[in-house]
């Protein structure tokens, strides 16, 4: 220690005491400390404050003339996880904890807010990172003893004492994937301050804080001088296109219909800015383009909206997006009208040109539909295609939108061979009225150079050759079986599946197969009805769980799937708990000690686990920047995976995160579009996260320049999907594994591999073709599916307008009749009149905010005793409290015929929907 690190140390000594609290550090000051400065640094603490705490401590370590406290003192800090002010006072640089200095500001301005909105224990997990260990365990603590509150403002005395220079951006990504509406309040981008002043003076107004996605991929891909993603040059000056990705565009740039076809990773994006800019560009004076592009998937929508606001800021154009998740507060004709390029998800001009809000293509000038191999059945880019072929098939002498498609794969279907393949790509190509499809060929030397394709491995492994947990759930399994066929004898007949073995996916389709016929099972005696349906509801759920805990078994840890069912028994006691549950409960807690046990054996551990291990382990060990996406089936193997990397001390290093869809099933509620947002952005930007779960919601458009190793965990699809996953690696020296223990994936897998050989074959062959000889025979193909479509006719199903009623799924009670269901802005479905309410009881919403035009209050269950089925939500509409209910909670009964039906979606039941009048909620 010398003089002059003395008296630096004198001099930030500010900087420390804001920053420190000694109490987490003295134990690694031991040689230097004697105990009774330590026990009065505590007292300190204790009496006046951690500030005053370390201000004493300060004091104490530079009266120290012993040799070594200077570098005790900096190993302390390092040791106690404070690596901010370690890395400051070795440097003697305090720039980066100065910086902080305005979000702390900020954190103190809203501090009462902060207290009020937040649940600690809701973000905790996200900011771990950003505390010290203590800290993290301290704000548990206090939320367990004091509550939410008292632990909100414990958690804002430690973040304003955080030295990490990141701690803001984490807090502004825990609060956007919980959806908390302070992240409208936290504002970290400059212009914070602006924001401040403004809610100082009370002028609180809501502002969408947006994370918007840095195009990474396409920026290292759009030219020959790549530039780094956090310059702004790479959007704000104009880029030079390469080669291949000219000659990609080329037809494109002729006004040619065309679907580009073209690895993951080449920049097809840039490819259609460079189109769009061309076509915007080539119309005279007194005329104007207008571009609409597609993007199939919400992340995807997000991500090249993002791409667009940004190149197309610096030519005065004007863009906008509507989502599925925006439309409800936005006028699409007009946002259409004021707009020269409009991003959308597919669905809102499906049902704009439906409603007749865009009166047809003809608005438009160019489409570009992104995933275009999606362009089937009855996809909404298919039926976005339908009105185009009707229009140009039928005669309308109004111009038709140039039409362009970007895809990795354009796939081959069921295609067995080149000619079959042929085929399938000259339907695609008709479907969206392509004459070319453009993929690189003269110019391959360049894209090789640029797009790396990943290694393919195939790795067989083992399965478990005992397997005592499958065994005892099995029993448990059969024993429900039996105990529902003594409800109702003819159990084994609703459904007819061959070979349905416990833990399979056969199983799974024979239970749901199962629960739609026993919703809809009708008896003369209703009391008898309602028994049965009731206990069958409960037995089929409950093998339902038990089959999901064996797959999880099967390809993770014991201990996963028994967590799962546990979970799952908590949750069925806190419910209704009927004797039928208390009976199943007691069946499963009499094998817990048992399934404990086996869960904590190690000779039972997963021998596919430790295959994966040493994958990830020996790509780390040769590549410790590597970052990997790990794909694999469900939302319950993503959970139990990401578990078993974190507690595995091999692996944790890799601090996992999730990304999974948005849907809902019967096991999981989605991820919402916030939460997916944040996980990619935190992947990207973060160097921590170095491995993603995923399930097929990243395996098709989501750009992650970034991944050099992708592991399929028994995942596999068709060859669209082979192409799309493999496509992920996008780095150099990518790597791509395929893990099972069964022949049959890896069979498949070889299978798309031929297919891929067999699709590119196909193109070439098409690409020699004579271009009137392939319109020819796209017109042939449009004029004979045309022909199909009208045949099956367009007619709308019939009004149904008999009076029906609805009845609990789960127990059959009585809930409305369709007479008293109105519809709210065409889509939200509720009950009026006073008999509805005491059908239902209602539980504060475990997440309450704002959506849309409705706020939600609380969750809505049926009110029959030991039933509690989940009907919907309690929301306020205006100044109404109403119940807003789901169709798929209830059965649907004629009342004439006693007939009973199930339906999926609101839109599927055609009965006489009546719009909500806010004149009937007063008489």
């Amino acid at each position: 220690m010398t003089a002059e690190e003395r008296r630096n140390l004198h001099a930030f000594r500010d900087y420390v005491t804001k920053i420190l609290d000694p109490t987490y550090i003295l134990s690694y000051m031991a040689p230097w400390f004697k105990e009774d400065e330590v026990q009065y640094i505590q007292a300190e603490k204790n009496n006046k404050g951690v500030m005053e705490a370390a201000t004493l401590f300060l004091k104490f370590l530079l009266e120290l003339q012993e040799e070594g406290w200077f570098r005790g003192f900096l190993d302390a800090l390092h040791h106690a996880g404070y690596s901010g002010l370690y890395e400051a006072i070795e440097s003697w640089d305090f720039h980066k904890i100065e910086k902080l200095e305005e979000h702390r500001s900020l954190l103190r301005r809203l501090q009462p807010e902060f207290k009020t909105r937040i649940n600690p224990n809701d973000i905790l997990p996200e900011l771990s990172e950003c505390l010290i260990n203590q800290e993290c365990e301290e704000i548990r603590q206090v939320c367990s003893n004091k509550g939410p509150m008292a632990g909100a403002e414990k958690m804002v005395e430690c973040l304003l004492r955080s030295d990490k220079e990141n701690w803001p951006k984490y807090l502004k990504l825990a609060l956007e994937k919980e959806e908390s509406n302070f992240s409208e309040l936290w504002i970290i981008e400059k212009g914070a301050k602006e924001e401040t002043k403004e809610l100082e003076d009370g002028e609180i107004e809501s502002s969408d804080v947006q994370i918007f996605y840095k195009e990474e991929p396409e920026c290292q891909n759009l030219s020959q001088n790549s530039c780094p993603p956090s310059e702004a040059s790479c959007t704000q000056s104009p880029i030079k296109p390469r080669n291949y990705q000219l000659e990609l565009a080329r037809p494109a740039l002729e006004g040619k219909n065309i679907i580009i076809c073209a690895p993951t990773g080449c920049g097809k994006t840039f490819v259609a800015l460079l189109i769009c800019e061309h076509h915007l560009q080539k119309f005279p004076r007194g005329q104007k383009g207008k571009i609409v592009f597609f993007a199939n998937q919400l992340p995807v929508y997000e991500q090249q909206k993002s791409v667009f606001l940004k190149y197309f800021e610096r030519h005065g154009y004007k863009i906008a997006g509507i989502s599925g998740a925006t439309v409800e507060n936005i006028s699409v004709d007009q946002i259409v009208e004021n707009n020269d390029i409009i991003i959308l998800t597919p669905q809102i001009l499906v049902n704009s040109l439906k409603n007749g809000t865009i009166p047809s293509l003809s608005v438009f000038t160019l489409m570009i539909f992104d995933e275009c191999h999606n362009t089937s059945k009855l996809h909404p880019y298919n039926v976005i295609m339908f009105h185009y072929l009707d229009q140009k098939l039928g005669g309308s002498s109004d111009p038709l939108p140039q039409v362009i498609g970007l895809t990795a794969s354009v796939g081959v279907g069921d295609a067995k061979n080149t000619t079959e393949a042929t085929e399938y790509i000259c339907k695609l190509c008709a479907s969206l009225d392509t004459s070319v499809v453009a993929t690189v060929k003269d110019n391959l030397e360049e894209l090789e150079e640029i797009v790396y394709k990943p290694q393919k491995f195939f790795r067989k492994v083992k399965s478990r050759t005992t397997n005592t947990f499958k065994c005892i759930i099995s029993e448990l399994m059969k024993e429900t079986e039996s105990l529902a066929k003594s409800i109702f004898g003819e159990l084994e007949n609703l459904s007819q599946f061959q070979n349905r073995n416990f833990g399979t996916q056969k199983y799974e389709q024979w239970i749901v197969a199962v629960q739609k016929k026993c919703a809809v099972l009708h008896l003369p005696d209703k009391d008898k009805e309602s028994r049965i349906c009731t206990a069958l509801f409960l037995y089929t759920s409950h093998l339902r769980k038990f089959n999901d805990a064996l797959l999880i078994n099967e390809h993770a840890r014991t201990k996963d799937a028994l967590d799962y069912l546990k979970d799952f028994f908590s949750n069925v006691r806190s419910a209704g708990f009927d004797e039928i549950e208390q009976d199943l409960t007691r069946r499963f807690e009499e094998k817990l000690p048992e399934l404990e046990s086996i869960s904590m054996d190690p000779s039972n551990e997963n021998p596919k686990l430790k295959d994966l291990c040493f994958i990830l382990q020996e790509e780390y060990h040769l590549n410790p920047e590597t970052r990997t996406i790990l794909f694999v089936k469900t939302r319950a193997l993503v959970d139990a995976l990401k578990k078993w990397i974190e507690e595995n001390s091999k692996l944790s290093f890799l601090k996992p995160d999730i990304l999974t869809g948005r849907g809902k099933t019967n096991q999981n509620i989605g991820m919402t579009l916030p939460a997916q947002k944040c996980v990619l952005d935190a992947f990207r930007a973060s160097g921590d996260k170095k491995i993603l779960i995923a399930t097929s919601v990243a395996d098709e458009g989501i750009d992650i320049a970034q991944c050099n190793l992708v592991i399929l965990y028994e995942y596999v699809g068709n060859v669209i999907k082979m192409i799309q996953t493999r496509g992920r690696g996008r780095a150099r020296g990518s790597k791509c594994f395929l893990l099972t223990s069964n022949d049959d994936v890896i069979e498949k897998e070889k299978i798309n591999i031929y297919k891929e050989k067999m699709m590119n074959d196909s193109i070439l062959s098409l690409q020699a073709w004579d271009e009137t000889v392939f319109k020819k025979k796209i017109h042939q193909i449009q004029i004979h599916e045309k022909f199909i479509r009208d045949s099956q006719g367009k007619a709308e199903p019939a009004l149904d307008k008999k009076n029906k009623k609805l009845l609990c799924r789960k127990c059959k009670a009585f809930a409305c009749h369709t007479a008293d269901i109105r519809v709210i802005e065409e889509c939200h479905y509720t009950v009026v009149g006073d008999a509805f309410k005491e059908c239902f009881v209602t539980k504060a919403h475990p997440r309450p905010k704002s959506v849309g035009i409705f706020e939600k209050k609380a969750k809505v269950f049926c009110a029959r005793q030991n039933c509690s089925h989940d009907w919907g939500i309690q929301v306020k509409y205006k100044t109404f409290e109403i119940p807003i209910i789901k169709i798929e909670s209830f059965v649907v009964e004629d009342i004439a015929t006693g007939e009973q039906r199930l339906y999926a979606k609101w839109r599927d039941f055609h009965f006489e929907k009546l719009p909500f009048d806010p004149a009937e909620m007063s008489k």
